[in-house]
């Protein structure tokens, strides 16, 4: 699985971006695909997750203002965000997890895009 984001940029504060990931290979495979970021010196956190049933999930500090979504037929998921803070400055990455079940094992494989930047100034 291969996964390429885009749409990060510079936006003030209020604005809106709206995130790309688009997905190549085995995407059948794909059970549940997210957005992470990672600011200078801090840790990678989850943004926003999607299951393949469509089910999504958010960190507390983007609810309501974040949504994710996914469009299989274009095997991409968006992260539309609006209401931006500087505190959502980050370089944002694509995350898949590709869950392969066979009769002797499951096996959990993990794929991460490139990243993008995201910069909101206040």
């Amino acid at each position: 699985v291969q996964l390429v984001e885009a749409g990060g940029g510079l936006v003030q504060a209020g604005g809106s971006l709206r995130l790309s990931c688009a997905a190549s290979g085995r995407v059948s495979d794909i059970n549940t695909i997210a957005w992470h970021r990672q600011a200078p010196g801090k840790q990678r956190d989850l943004v926003a997750q999607i299951s393949s049933d469509g089910r999504p999930d958010y960190a507390d500090s983007v609810k309501g203002r974040f949504a994710i979504s996914r469009d299989n037929a274009k095997n991409t998921v968006y992260l539309q965000m609006d209401s931006l803070k500087p505190e959502d400055t980050a370089i944002y990455y694509c995350y898949a997890q590709v869950v392969v079940h066979t009769i002797e094992r499951t096996t959990t494989f993990d794929y991460w895009g490139q990243g993008t930047q995201v910069t909101v100034s206040s």
